[in-house]
Parts: structure tokens; C-alpha cells; sequence
């Protein structure tokens, strides 16, 4: 348990950093699953959407720091191969 005033503060903050993170990362695995079974299903326009609407997502959840720039960058040249394939 936290002592002082500002790690009380410090607890505060890590707690909803956590959750607000969790919502984030959540929803980019649900779309990353949303690309993958577009791109296995072979619809081309519902892949190339899903990898916009991924590629979308990861830039926000960059841009707050929950996601490094370098593995979006990745993640998202990931996404954009599966989009490209079919």
C-alpha cells in the first residue's frame, strides 16, 4: 500500500492508465481477428476495410502511448500483407 501523497497519487494514475490500456488492446486484437478472417475468408474489399479500420485503431493507440510507434509499424505492415494477399 502506497505511503505518501504522491504515491497514492502514483496508484491512482497507474490504475486508470491500466484500464483505459486494457480497453485499447482489446479492441485492436478484435480487429485484428476481424482482418485475419477477412483475409481467410478471400473478400478482398472486407479485408482491405478491416486492415483501414486496424491501421486506424494502432495509429490512436499510438499517439496515447499505449502501443509503441515501432510495434505499430510492424503490426500494421503485418495487416496490410494479409489485406494485399487475397
Amino acid at each position: 500500500m502506497a505511503n505518501t501523497k504522491s504515491a497514492i497519487k502514483a496508484a491512482r494514475k497507474t490504475a486508470r492508465f491500466t484500464a483505459r490500456n486494457k480497453v485499447v488492446k482489446t479492441r485492436l486484437k478484435t480487429l485484428h481477428k476481424k482482418v485475419e478472417a477477412a483475409a481467410k475468408s478471400g473478400d478482398a474489399v472486407a479485408a482491405k476495410s478491416a486492415a483501414s479500420a486496424y491501421a486506424s485503431a494502432m495509429d490512436k493507440a499510438t499517439k496515447s502511448g499505449v502501443v509503441h510507434k515501432n510495434a505499430a509499424a510492424r503490426a500494421k505492415s503485418h495487416v496490410a500483407k494479409y489485406a494485399q494477399a487475397k
